[in-house]
């Protein structure tokens, strides 16, 4: 697993991190999608301003995933990026380069996030307690 990881670790960065400078530096070059539902979303992040964000996080995280740092909190970070990635591959312009890189989003994500899951069991915790104590490396008690 632990070769499995740094591959799709080092593939995913340097995606992240080429696809959120190709915005910046290259922003003519930007894909916009083949079917008229995926052109007319990604005019709508763009007017938005809300693309320039999106891409300033993918190379954010596209650095700290190829650095192996803060992964717990880069992988959570990236989850929201990730599933409109898949939907914009799998439902708004289909087609077999999108579905390749949906489905590598998936495997990615599910590879990175695999070693770091011990972190984020605590996420699901039903009921608990909030800690206010001044130590907060001490779990909080179940109510």
């Amino acid at each position: 697993m632990k070769p499995a990881y740094h591959v799709f670790r080092i593939l995913f960065g340097c995606w992240f991190l080429f696809s959120g400078l190709w915005h910046f530096f290259w922003p003519w070059l930007q894909p916009m999608g083949n079917a008229p539902a995926a052109i007319a979303f990604t005019r709508a992040l763009l007017a938005s301003g809300l693309f320039d964000w999106v891409k300033a996080i993918e190379v954010v995280a596209g650095v700290a995933i190829l650095l192996n740092r803060a992964m717990p909190l880069t992988i959570l970070a990236i989850v929201p990026l990730n599933v409109v990635i898949v939907y914009w591959n799998f439902v708004l312009d289909r087609g077999i380069v999108e579905w390749t890189f949906g489905g590598f989003t998936i495997v990615a994500n599910a590879v990175l996030a695999w070693p770091w899951r011990g972190y984020f069991w605590p996420l699901f915790v039903w009921r608990g307690r909030p800690d206010y104590s001044a130590d907060p490396h001490l779990p909080a008690r179940r109510a």
